[in-house]
């Protein structure tokens, strides 16, 4: 029996696969076009800094899921200071908290 006809599901025009191996240059080539970083740190130009200085991922150990959750948390914090208008360039530093 085909069960795929009892099924309800929605109509998309998403492929089945994702095709990432085809898909990825596509998107790298579209994000280095846009720019996207340097735009906002232009349109911050001359407004207050802030930065957060971003160090070496394992610099006093091994790799585990602290250094994942350290990165997103510093990523999220420079991204909503950016929002709200603030300069915040990418400042590599030797943080080991």
């Amino acid at each position: 029996m085909d069960y795929n006809k009892t099924i309800n599901l929605p109509k998309t025009d998403f492929p089945m696969r994702a095709g990432l191996p085809k898909r990825e240059p596509e998107m790298l080539k579209r994000w280095q076009e846009q720019d996207v970083y340097h735009e906002m740190l232009k349109k911050n130009e001359g407004k207050p800094l802030f930065n957060l200085h971003d160090g070496p991922p394992f610099s006093n150990g091994s790799i585990h899921m602290g250094t994942a959750m350290n990165k997103a948390l510093k990523d999220i914090i420079t991204r909503s200071y950016a929002m709200r208008g603030y300069y915040t360039p990418y400042i590599p530093g030797w943080d080991n908290h």
